[in-house]
C-alpha cells in the first residue's frame, strides 16, 4: 500500500516542482517529495496549494503519484474554482472575538480597533513598545476563538531566538520565518511563496490569517534585493521596490459567499531611519484597521501601550452592529478626552470590572 503525503507545492529554482512543509518555512526536510509534470498537469496544481496523496518509489525518488485533495478540496473541486481575479471582495463583517483569550489586552483591542475575517491591519509601533507582544497575543486569541481559522505567523529578517519564542509561546499556529542569516534572495523567496499559498487558499474558500512582523522588514529586503529601474527615491528607497510587499497586504480580504484572507502586519516608526519612515508612509491609509502603540506609555512601562484616540477600525459597524457601534464611538469620545496614559488606564479598569465585553456593551449609554 503506497504511503500519503501532505505537502505545499513549491517551485525549485531549477523548475521542478515540490511538497514542502509550512512549518518548516518551506525548506527541504533532506529528500523531497517531487510532484511529476504529469501529475501538475492532469490535476491543474498551482504553486501554493495544500495537496494529500499517495507518493511511491522510483530509482531512489519520491515521487507524487496520485492526488486525493487540495487545498481541502476534492481534484474536480479545485479545479473548478473561482480564480482570484473574479473573486468578490466585500468589508470585513465577522467578528474575532479576541477576548475569549481572557486578556485584557485583547479586550482593549477588541473594543477599540477590532479585527474581523478579511481585515488589513497595521500595529505601528516604535522600538520596544510591545509589538511583539501584541502579535502573538492576537494570534493566540484568534486560535482559541476560531480553531477552524488558520493562524500563520510570517517572521522575516527576524533573530533566530525571536523565532525560537514564537515557535514555544503560541500554540496551535505555523510559524513562517527567515532569520538575520539568510540571505536577501531566501528572505524574498519565503515572501513569494507565501503569497502563492495565502491566494490558493483564499481561493478555494479557505480562511487564513497571517500576522507579520514586519511589512517593514519586508520592505528593506526587497529594497535590498533591487528592481533594475535604478531610480532611487528619498532615504534610499527604490522606485517599485515595495510592489510586492504592497501586493502580499493587499491580499487580505473578505469574499462573498467565500473565504478570507486577514493580514495584520507590524509596521516600524520613530527608528532613526528615513527608509522606515518612508516604508510607513507608503502603507499608511491602505488597511482597514491600525493599532498605534506609544513610545511614551511604553517607557513608563505602561502595557498595552495603546494610543487609543490614534487607533480604530473603518467600518465596524458591520462588526458590532449599528447599536454596539454607537456605544463603542461614544466610548472612544469619552477617551479622547484624556491623555494617552490617563485613556489607556481608564479603559483597563472598566474592562477589570466588568467581566466580559457584552456585559460592558449592555451599560454603556446608547
Amino acid at each position: 500500500m503506497p504511503d500519503t503525503i501532505s505537502g505545499v507545492i513549491k517551485k525549485t529554482p531549477k523548475g521542478n516542482f515540490v511538497l514542502r512543509d509550512p512549518a518548516r518555512s518551506f525548506k527541504t526536510a533532506g529528500k523531497d517529495v517531487i510532484v511529476p509534470f504529469h501529475i501538475y498537469r492532469k490535476f491543474s496544481l498551482i504553486e501554493g496549494a495544500t495537496v494529500t496523496g499517495a507518493i511511491r518509489s522510483d530509482k531512489g525518488l519520491n515521487l507524487l503519484d496520485s492526488v486525493d485533495t487540495v487545498c481541502g478540496l476534492t481534484p474536480e473541486q479545485f479545479k473548478n474554482r473561482t480564480g482570484y481575479q473574479d473573486l468578490t471582495a466585500v468589508p470585513p463583517h465577522e467578528r474575532f472575538n479576541l477576548e475569549k483569550s481572557g486578556l485584557i489586552a485583547m479586550r482593549i483591542v477588541d473594543l477599540i480597533a477590532p479585527i474581523g475575517k478579511g481585515t488589513r491591519g497595521l500595529i505601528v509601533s516604535p522600538p520596544k513598545a510591545g509589538k511583539t507582544t501584541m502579535l502573538a497575543q492576537i494570534a493566540q486569541a484568534i486560535t482559541i476563538d476560531d480553531p477552524s481559522t488558520q493562524v500563520i505567523i510570517f517572521l522575516i529578517d527576524e533573530r533566530p531566538e525571536e523565532v525560537t519564542h514564537f515557535k514555544r509561546t503560541v500554540p496551535g499556529v505555523t510559524v513562517v520565518a527567515s532569520s538575520i542569516d539568510q540571505s536577501i534572495d531566501e528572505h524574498i523567496e519565503l515572501a513569494e511563496v507565501l503569497l502563492a499559498y495565502i491566494k490558493a487558499h483564499l481561493e478555494s474558500g479557505l480562511n487564513v490569517v497571517v500576522l507579520v512582523d514586519s511589512i517593514t522588514r519586508m520592505g528593506r529586503a526587497f529594497n535590498r534585493k533591487g528592481t533594475g529601474t535604478g531610480r532611487i527615491m528619498s532615504g534610499g528607497l527604490e522606485a517599485g521596490a515595495l510592489e510586492i510587499p504592497r501586493r502580499f497586504l493587499g491580499m487580505a480580504r473578505k469574499i462573498e459567499n467565500g473565504g478570507s484572507v486577514t493580514i495584520i502586519a507590524t509596521a516600524l516608526i520613530d527608528t532613526g531611519s528615513r527608509m522606515d519612515q518612508l516604508i510607513f508612509e507608503e502603507f499608511k491609509g491602505t488597511g482597514n484597521s491600525e493599532i498605534m502603540l506609544s513610545r511614551q506609555l511604553a517607557e513608563r512601562r505602561i502595557f498595552p501601550a495603546i494610543d487609543i484616540p490614534a487607533s480604530g477600525t473603518r467600518m465596524d459597524e458591520a462588526l458590532y452592529g449599528k447599536t454596539n457601534s454607537t456605544k463603542l464611538h461614544n466610548l472612544r469620545k469619552a477617551l479622547a478626552n484624556h491623555n494617552p496614559a490617563e485613556a489607556i488606564d481608564t479603559i483597563t479598569k472598566i474592562c477589570q470590572k466588568y467581566s466580559s465585553n457584552a456585559e460592558l456593551l449592555r451599560i454603556l449609554p446608547g
